[in-house]
């Protein structure tokens, strides 16, 4: 009880820090707008002013962004390095990232060469159509290797491995493309939490949500994994029909959230150990929930961190996740005896 008690205080303080986060990153930016002003927007929002056009079409579904894809590749994480093992595994270790990276380097540095309709190498949903493609495809393969293959780490090799064919392909494709292709190409390969309209909205919150309640529904078997599988399936576990959910999981989280804003580093490696950190538990039942609140609320003031308040520029969002999550992984590699050796 005391316990429980403990945790209690840690989510509602953190909670306290996110709302905090999420407000500031709907206040600050290259225009400074009174907290009664964004209120007002957000109660209002067919309001036609300038004001309340920057605040619900572009500073909120961008909040709105951060908050899904920090919560959803913080879970992924945390799936990963508990279906591994591994401290240092993240949600792009099966190849998702380079699988939707691969999906948009054929829409937009091929683009001349398929001759595919303006329209959909323009738009952002068709960036984010070819995202999915690319995504759903590595998923399919290393789904269809899972079933095959009963050792965890072999299966972390061939996601790897798949994820080093899409990026070669990738490389060659960028070798062959034009200046102004590749620059679009680069362009999405920093991350930006700032494309997703609202109709894109209507489509990535609904596949991270998703994502996020089937990693809810695995905590028990996530729970009886880190004994190791051998001892999960001593308690009762279908440790191999729970691997797949659990590739399912983060195959969602992974792809839509790389699909939406690019692939953004760190944050799905560092956040786990930060949630470990505060609560000092590795109890799913504890860890999944402050991994989504973690998540939500680094991604939120990398987000302001980002947009460099008062300066009127902007710093990709890779870069700043970088920022926070390097220093977090390299104190684990140093705390790890057996990773530093």
């Amino acid at each position: 009880m005391k316990e429980n008690g403990k945790n209690a205080i840690k989510f509602a303080v953190i909670a306290l820090v996110f709302a905090i986060a999420a407000m500031a990153d709907l206040l600050l930016g290259s225009v400074d707008i009174p907290a009664s002003q964004v209120l007002e927007s957000i109660g209002l929002r067919h309001e036609a002013s300038t004001i309340s056009n920057i605040i619900v079409n572009f500073r909120l579904p961008k909040a709105l962004t951060a908050i899904l894809c920090g919560a959803g590749l913080s879970v992924a994480g945390l799936l990963m390095q508990t279906l591994f093992h591994n401290p240092l595994a993240g949600p792009y270790v099966l190849g998702i990232s380079s699988g939707a990276s691969l999906g948009v380097a054929v829409l937009v540095l091929a683009a001349g060469e398929i001759a595919l309709p303006a329209f959909i190498v323009q738009s952002g949903l068709g960036t984010v159509l070819a995202a999915i493609i690319g995504a759903i495809a590595v998923m399919a393969v290393v789904l269809g290797t899972s079933a095959r293959i009963k050792d965890s780490v072999t299966l972390l090799v061939v996601g790897m491995m798949f994820g080093s064919l899409a990026a070669s392909v990738v490389n060659v494709l960028q070798s062959i493309s034009n200046p102004d292709s590749l620059k679009v190409f680069v362009v999405w390969t920093m991350g930006s939490l700032s494309s997703v309209s609202w109709d894109l909205m209507y489509i990535m919150a609904p596949l991270t949500l998703i994502g996020i309640i089937l990693a809810l529904l695995l905590q028990k078997p996530l729970n009886a994994l880190l004994l190791g599988e051998t001892h999960a399936a001593g308690l009762g576990i279908a440790v191999r029909r729970s691997r797949v959910w659990i590739i399912v999981a983060t195959c969602i989280l992974a792809g839509a959230c790389t699909a939406f804003t690019g692939p953004v580093s760190f944050i799905g490696v560092a956040v786990p150990h930060i949630a470990r950190g505060i609560f000092r538990s590795s109890d799913h039942r504890v860890i999944l929930p402050a991994c989504i609140l973690c998540g939500a609320t680094l991604l939120l003031v990398c987000d302001i961190i980002s947009q460099l308040p008062g300066t009127g520029y902007t710093l990709p969002i890779n870069s700043v996740s970088a920022l926070v999550g390097v220093p977090i992984i390299l104190w684990v590699i140093f705390k790890n005896k057996s990773l530093a050796a």
